[in-house]
Order: C-alpha cells, then sequence, then structure tokens
C-alpha cells in the first residue's frame, strides 16, 4: 500500500513525502524526516506511524496543535484525502490501496528476428486515401465515403472541448453522408427527464427555423435505447399519435442512442420533410457507428468541464490555507459542536461577531463530514444585489434576463452531493428567503426563467452577525426560515473572550507572512505581547491577521517590534505593561497623555456630543469610541 504526504499549500508547495518508514516524524529540527522551517512549528511536532494497513498520526505536544480536516487531533487515524495542518504548511494525506496490484504483464524487447510463410505487407501508398482530392479520377463506392466521413468525424470530435464546438462540428459532417434536411442532437439530464442541452442545425446554413422534435420518438431512443428509421411517417401506426411529425409535415426520420453499454447520454436525430428521400438500414447503421464514436469524445468533453469546475473549486478552497487555531476554553467548545455535527446532515447556523472565523468553522463541518469529498461552496449574501444573489444561487435560462446569454448552472446545482455555507443570511432579501425555504423543506428549485424543478442533495450551513430575533421583529426576515436554520446553532467567541489564543494566533499569521516577504522573523518582542494581548480586537481574528501582516511588512529586525504595530493597538497598552525601559514607557505614556487632553478638550468643546467631538477631531465616530474604550477614558467623560 502506497501511501504519500502532499504539500498543497504552504512555502513548499507541490513537494510530495513518500510514506516508506514505519514512522515519520515532522518538526522544525533538520533531525525530523520531514522538517519545515517554520516558526509556528515545534521542534518535534507530529509523528506518523504504521499500524497494518493504516497510518496513525499523534501530535507532541506541539505549541500549536496538528490539525486533520480543521479540528485539532492528539492522536487520529488518517484516511485517504485527509487534510493535515503542520504550522502553516497544508498536507493532502493520500492512500493507494491498489498500488501494489499491477494487472499488467511484463514486456521485454528483444532483437529476434520473426520468421513466417505469409504475410501480408500494406504500404503507405497501398493505404486508403480518404481525402477527395482523387474522387474526379475514380468515384469512390458508398461503403469508402462513409468510412471516410467516420474517420473524418472521429478526428473531429475527439479534439472539441465544449458541447457547443462538438455540435456545431458534428451535424455538418453527417450532413455530408446522409441526406437529411435537418438534425439535433440531444444531451440527457442524469437528474431528470428533461434534456440537460438540445442543439440544432439546417443543411441550409443561413436557415434558423425551430427545429420541432417529438417526445414520443425520443423517449424510445433515450428510454429504451432504440435506433430507428421511419420513412412515411402518416402511414407508420406507431407515430400516427405523434401530433408534432405531423404538424411539421416530417416524411422521414431517423434517430438513434448516444450510449456506451447501458447507460444512454443522449440521442442524435434526423429528419427530412422531403418525399424522395427515404433512409435505408446503411445510413442507419452508419450513423450507430457516427454515435458511438461521438458518445465517446461527448463523455471525454463531460470530463474535461468537470475536471475543470473541480480544479476552480480546490484552488478556491486552497485561498483559505489556515483553519482554527487555539486551546482555549472557549474555541474547544466549538471543536466539540464540529465534532458533533460534522457526521450528520442537519442544517447549522453559525452566529458570532464579524472575523470570529464562522466560514472557517462551516468548513471544518463539512472536511469532516460524508460530504467531504463533494464541493464546498461559499457564498457572501451580503456582497451581490438581489437578482444577483438569486442567479448565483439558483442558476438561469439563457434568455432569461438582459445578459443571460447561455443557460448557467447555480450554486445550488454545483454543491450537488456536498456544502452551500451563505454568509451574512441576514442580508438575503425576503422574496429570495421564500424560495430558499421551499429547497430547505421540499429539497428542490427551478432557475431563473425556468419551469423545470431540479433535485437538490445539499447540505446548508448559514452564518450571520446579526441579531435575527430583531430581524424578524423589524419584519426584515422570515420567521418561518428561521426555524428551519436554526436546527443546530454555533456560536463563534469573539477573540477578547479567548485572550489565551492571542499569542498562538499572531505566531502563526507572523510565520505566514514572514514567507510571502521574504522576511526572516524569529519572535514577537514582550511588548508586543502585551500590546496584543491588552487590546479588545472588535475585528476579531481578521484584524489580529491584518495587525501581524502590518508588523511583518512595515518592521525591520527578526523580532516583531512594539512600533511596528498599528496604533490603535498600541494606545490599548497601559504604562505600567512597557517594560523596556524608562525612555519608551515615557514616550508612549506621553502618547497616551496628548491623546487624552486632545479628546477632553474636543468633548468639552462640543458639550458631550461624540458626534460633534468626532468632528471636530476629524475622525469616524466608531474611531474616537474606539479609541476612548483603549484610552480607558469613559469614566472620566461621565464625570
Amino acid at each position: 500500500m502506497a501511501s504519500r504526504l502532499i504539500i498543497i499549500a504552504g512555502a513548499f508547495e507541490g513537494i510530495t513525502f513518500q510514506l516508506t518508514e514505519d514512522e515519520t516524524s515532522v518538526g522544525r529540527e533538520p533531525e525530523n524526516h520531514i522538517c519545515l522551517p517554520d516558526m509556528s512549528v515545534s521542534r518535534r511536532h507530529c509523528s506518523l506511524k504504521r499500524d497494518g494497513q493504516r497510518f496513525l498520526i499523534s501530535d507532541l505536544g506541539s505549541r500549536n496543535a496538528t490539525y486533520v480536516n480543521g479540528m485539532p487531533v492528539k492522536q487520529h487515524t488518517l484516511k485517504s484525502g485527509d487534510r493535515v495542518r503542520i504550522g502553516d504548511t497544508l498536507f493532502l494525506f493520500q492512500c493507494d490501496e491498489t498500488a501494489e496490484s499491477n494487472p499488467f504483464s511484463q514486456v521485454q524487447v528483444h532483437e529476434n528476428r520473426i520468421v513466417a510463410n505469409h504475410t501480408l505487407r500494406l504500404r503507405k501508398e497501398d493505404f486508403i486515401n480518404f481525402s477527395t482530392a482523387e474522387q474526379d479520377v475514380i468515384a469512390p463506392s458508398r461503403s469508402t465515403r462513409d468510412l471516410n466521413a467516420l474517420l473524418k468525424i472521429s478526428l473531429t470530435v475527439n479534439s472539441l472541448h465544449s458541447l457547443e464546438g462538438f455540435a456545431q462540428q458534428l451535424l455538418p459532417l453527417i450532413f455530408e453522408v446522409i441526406p437529411a434536411s435537418r438534425g439535433a442532437i440531444l444531451i440527457a439530464d442524469e437528474h431528470s427527464d428533461q434534456f440537460a442541452a438540445v442543439f440544432g442545425r439546417h443543411r441550409a446554413a443561413n436557415c434558423r427555423d425551430p427545429i420541432e422534435v417529438s417526445r414520443t420518438v425520443t423517449d424510445r431512443a433515450t428510454r429504451e435505447g432504440e435506433a430507428f428509421i421511419c420513412n412515411d411517417i402518416l402511414q407508420d401506426l406507431a407515430f400516427r399519435d405523434a401530433q408534432s411529425l405531423s404538424a411539421a409535415t416530417i416524411h422521414a426520420l431517423m434517430i438513434v442512442p448516444l450510449a456506451v453499454g447501458v447507460k444512454v447520454s443522449g440521442a442524435i436525430y434526423l429528419d427530412t420533410p422531403d418525399s424522395a428521400v427515404n433512409f435505408d438500414e446503411d445510413h442507419l447503421q452508419l450513423l450507430r457507428a457516427i454515435a458511438s464514436v461521438a458518445t465517446v469524445a461527448l463523455g471525454n468533453i463531460q470530463r474535461v468541464h468537470n475536471l475543470e469546475h473541480e480544479n476552480l473549486r480546490l484552488k478556491a478552497e486552497m485561498a483559505i490555507q489556515h483553519d482554527m487555531i487555539g486551546d482555549s476554553p472557549r474555541i474547544r467548545d466549538v471543536y466539540q459542536f464540529i465534532a458533533k455535527a460534522a457526521p450528520t446532515n442537519s442544517t447549522v447556523l453559525i452566529r458570532g461577531e464579524s472575523g470570529t472565523g464562522k466560514e472557517l468553522a462551516a468548513r471544518a463541518i463539512h472536511f469532516n463530514s460524508q460530504r467531504a469529498a463533494k464541493p464546498f461552496v461559499a457564498i457572501n449574501c451580503a456582497a451581490l444585489t438581489e437578482t444577483l444573489l438569486e442567479s448565483e444561487l439558483f442558476g438561469h435560462e439563457k434568455g432569461a434576463f438582459t445578459g443571460a446569454v447561455a443557460t448557467k448552472k447555480g450554486k445550488l446545482e454545483v454543491a450537488e452531493g456536498g456544502t452551500v455555507f451563505l454568509d451574512e443570511i441576514g442580508e438575503m432579501a425576503l422574496s429570495l428567503q421564500a424560495k430558499l425555504l421551499r429547497v430547505l423543506q421540499g429539497h428542490e428549485f427551478e432557475r431563473v426563467g425556468g419551469t423545470r424543478t431540479i433535485k437538490a442533495d445539499i447540505r446548508l450551513i448559514a452564518a450571520t452577525n446579526r441579531n435575527l430575533e430583531q430581524a424578524i421583529k423589524d419584519g426584515v426576515f422570515r420567521e418561518d426560515l428561521y426555524y428551519r436554520l436554526n436546527v443546530l446553532r454555533l456560536n463563534m467567541p469573539p477573540l477578547r473572550e479567548r485572550r489565551e489564543d492571542i499569542l498562538p494566533l499572531a505566531l502563526f499569521f507572523a510565520a505566514r507572512y514572514s514567507h510571502q516577504c521574504n522576511r526572516q522573523v524569529r519572535d514577537i518582542s514582550i511588548q508586543a505581547r502585551n500590546c496584543l494581548l491588552n487590546y479588545d480586537w472588535p475585528g476579531n481574528v481578521r484584524e489580529l491577521e491584518n495587525a501581524i501582516e502590518r508588523a511583518v511588512v512595515m518592521g525591520v529586525a527578526d523580532t516583531l517590534q512594539i512600533e511596528d504595530l498599528p496604533e490603535d493597538v498600541i494606545a490599548a497598552i497601559p504604562a505600567s505593561a512597557v517594560s523596556s525601559g524608562q525612555a519608551s514607557q515615557n514616550f508612549y505614556e506621553a502618547v497616551n497623555q496628548a491623546k487624552k487632553q486632545l479628546i477632553l478638550a474636543a468633548y468639552e468643546q462640543a458639550q458631550g456630543n461624540y458626534t460633534e467631538a468626532a468632528r471636530l477631531l476629524e475622525m469616524h465616530p466608531n474611531h474616537l469610541h474606539r479609541l476612548i474604550r483603549n484610552l480607558g477614558m469613559k469614566a472620566e467623560l461621565k464625570k
């Protein structure tokens, strides 16, 4: 059994480590089997030990923990596809159980000559020339012409990468060998009895009339897998009830399924109103051969399309390279909730202030669930207008509105079998809330401008920083939707309530941005640590990350200093906490005293009006409130 760790995010992205030893150690020291020179990685961080056909990962008392699928672990049995984060490096664990069973026989190339009594040799000049350059000399037989067309179609369709190009190229090539006036390619939908795509074309290039295809005919081809021709529609009893055929004055038609084995993925349909044209069995056999070639090409196109979407999804997931960090009691409660909620399919509502890591919690729930191999699709409801959000969620049909030049799948379809994360659900318009309620109740929806019902096998996780109970009272949020969402509720704690996690987070971000900025940052000074611990962090983890990024970019030493931090963070530290010498203490104390005097003067001039005082100081009222809180002036201003 071959097992490996692949770095998919971090400073050494793309490197693969084969796990050939019975035990593999990971850490910052060079003596480890896998050495990660990262400040947020402990000297001996964790180990992977082979246990029969399994691998156990064990944390060795590391400072920043070892994470599997976003959850800290002490010991965990890895399975293929698990994501392991050690410091700022994200690994993908892969285990190929079939790697040792090789189905192929050995091939040896030798120099022995082959001697035979009868040998047929076909020289290059004896190959059948399938080009039409010599047709004026010798008229090719029908079989040669058909073989020429089949070869041409095979070469053409197997080089295509889109459904539109597939249909655009295939139908004219069919018209070259089959005397049809019109044709259509119908692509089946795996989840309904409707067609996912339909492409029609006339032999006359300038004709744009619609092509009507009878449901009776398509059902026999796609459901029963039949290929057939009919040369006198009105006289054929089997199709006498098909009104669309009679109304279209179709004289002859032919249809073959696009099928591999028992799976039918669509059909090729041809017809003609010309009573002088009759399709024969050779036409049918040729179209069946064309359909066989086209089915393989169609499958390849669809696989490439799926791989492209999967690639985009994985890149989007890798954009967030870190998971939740910390070991405080509040964050441990979050871990316990995720461990219990992940294996279920219940809807989850995550509440908390902005920047507390609601999306990271949602990802952890997804990657620890049975849906982990399926897509995780995140949508910010506050970032899009009502119309755009509706189209983004449910998709739209071609022509549904101005600019809808093609049919588009919505996020609910893209996430089939996976998880949809709706961030800022409290900002969603009431009309969309009603449609979302239907998805939660019946697991179905329609695209914008469409009538076909689409089934939705998804798990929904919603998040908000709003007070939804108050929003219900204000009439901007549906009460029935609230109860549908509030099945399992997770409250993400603000950073000020988990101060034990501030320094581990700061060290983690310092290690990350030192790699990105190509700087060597080894530590954070005592004075800077005091600042970080004394600040309230109204922007939570996101604000802390921004503050550390700024410190790494603006700093010059290999240790982050207090001067590298943002001004708001420095202002929060009391003078007694600055222990780097009398000159430094006097400097920061003097700066804080100057700020207090300016605020007091403005407050008195504004006669106690905060908004007016902020205007006099030329700052936003929210900034003034935060500065007053950081300087501890609330009691002083109330006197």
